[in-house]
């Protein structure tokens, strides 16, 4: 006799999945769940779910989907950023916001439109994307998502188009009647010598309890380039899973700056293959849990052809009773000769209680190949701190400069001047007094 399910598995299989009409993604959505079913939530003798229990979270029970979406109230100048005042499109609670959003005199070559649009007029383009099965032990929110996502994002950009113009993505979480479960699903692609510059952001405010997760596909064909910035900065109580998976071409180069601010549970799964020969991946990323905060980031980067390149730099800061996770996975794939890999992850604990585990990874099966990664984790500089007390600075005011200053270096490179003094801003409050 089988186990009886537990909570958060079976309000999740007792909500029906959003119906389509069509019928290999209704398919690929059954599939998915039954999966999810059998399988159920990772835990922490799965290697990619080591440092991330999900006990408590198993015996929450989310109601799928929020019906109430399309009329909750939202501060649309929140949404604003300096700047930018270009394409946008906002999801509340998993649902497109025609009225926050902003569609209007898309550039040419730029093609931007809700998910839920997209299947309604030709699903087909779609269907590599949401046909997938996910098959890895720890992929169960992946599958979740897969099985409930109604509607998200769809962005490409013709061949040889350069949008000059930042496009914006909003994923809001507001508060609503009991614990709610949302979903939503990105697929972007960039043709080949394409450009783009996309800022993706997850917001919340007030006690929003809910459960939100977020599957991105994002293929860039030979030449194509795309910065990519994220800010995360969920409600306290929020629960937030995140994955983004990148497929570079011949010489794409992906740029991408990710803050991790907000919510009480959070993940990001970073996954990317570089595919074509002399394809560049450079993320540069802060984590910055404090209270009680829970924040695990994931990079797995593949090289996967000649003459690759990836560098990736990120950093950690920790204090309360909260606890970071870093694991940086780079591997070097047989006939990958001439890769050029290169990780770092240092990290602050701002208090006795705090704990960031890192974990970097390396793995070489090609020649010719240039490969560095390193790991820290510790306290302010003692000598640091001296010398800017000997300059007459207090203490708390010296420690917040040296601690703001750590996190800031992997920022200094953001083209965007605005976009950098407004990310600075959200560090500065963040950051502990």
């Amino acid at each position: 006799m089988s186990e009886p399910a537990v909570p958060f598995v079976a309000s999740t299989l007792a909500a029906p999945l959003p119906p389509s009409g069509i019928g290999w993604l209704d398919e690929a959505r059954r599939e998915n769940l039954a999966a999810f079913a059998d399988a159920g939530l990772p835990d922490t003798r799965v290697e990619a779910w080591k440092y991330t229990a999900l006990r408590a979270l198993a015996q929450r029970r989310f109601v799928q989907g929020d019906a109430q979406a399309a009329t909750r109230e939202v501060d649309a100048a929140a949404l604003a950023l300096p700047g930018l005042d270009g394409p946008r499109l906002v999801f509340v609670n998993g649902v497109f916001r025609g009225d926050l959003s902003d569609l209007a005199n898309l550039p040419a070559g730029l093609t931007l439109q809700p998910l839920s649009q997209a299947l309604a007029q030709d699903a087909e383009p779609l269907r590599f994307a949401l046909s997938r099965r996910y098959r890895e032990r720890g992929d169960a929110f992946a599958r979740l998502n897969a099985a409930q996502a109604a509607d998200g994002v769809v962005l490409r950009v013709a061949a040889g188009a350069k949008i000059a113009t930042p496009v914006q993505l909003a994923f809001v979480g507001v508060a609503a009647e009991g614990e709610l479960a949302w979903h939503a699903r990105t697929v972007v692609e960039l043709g080949e010598g394409a450009e783009l510059a996309l800022v993706e952001r997850h917001v919340g405010s007030g006690v929003a309890r809910q459960l939100g997760t977020l599957v991105a596909d994002l293929v860039l064909r030979d030449d194509a380039r795309l910065s990519h910035v994220l800010v995360q900065d969920a409600a306290p109580e929020a629960v937030l899973v995140h994955r983004h998976a990148l497929q570079l071409g011949a010489r794409a180069h992906v740029s991408l700056h990710a803050l991790e601010l907000g919510g009480s549970l959070v993940r990001h799964d970073l996954q990317a293959e570089l595919a074509g020969d002399g394809a560049r991946l450079d993320t540069r990323g802060v984590f910055v849990p404090r209270g009680r905060q829970h924040i695990d980031t994931q990079l797995a980067i593949r090289h996967q052809a000649l003459d690759t390149a990836s560098s990736s730099t990120w950093r950690g800061v920790a204090d309360g009773r909260a606890r970071g996770v870093f694991r940086g996975a780079i591997v070097v794939a047989p006939g990958a000769d001439g890769a050029d890999a290169r990780l770092s992850n240092k990290n602050l604990l701002l208090s006795p209680n705090a704990e960031i585990d890192t974990k970097p990874e390396l793995e070489i099966y090609a020649d010719e190949v240039q490969a560095a990664h390193g790991a820290t984790v510790g306290q302010l500089d003692e000598r640091a701190l001296f010398y800017l007390r000997s300059r007459g600075i207090p203490q708390a005011e010296a420690r917040t400069l040296l601690t703001a200053a750590f996190c800031r270096a992997v920022l200094d490179d953001l083209p965007d001047a605005a976009l950098r003094e407004h990310l600075d801003g959200l560090l500065a409050v963040r950051l502990p007094a």
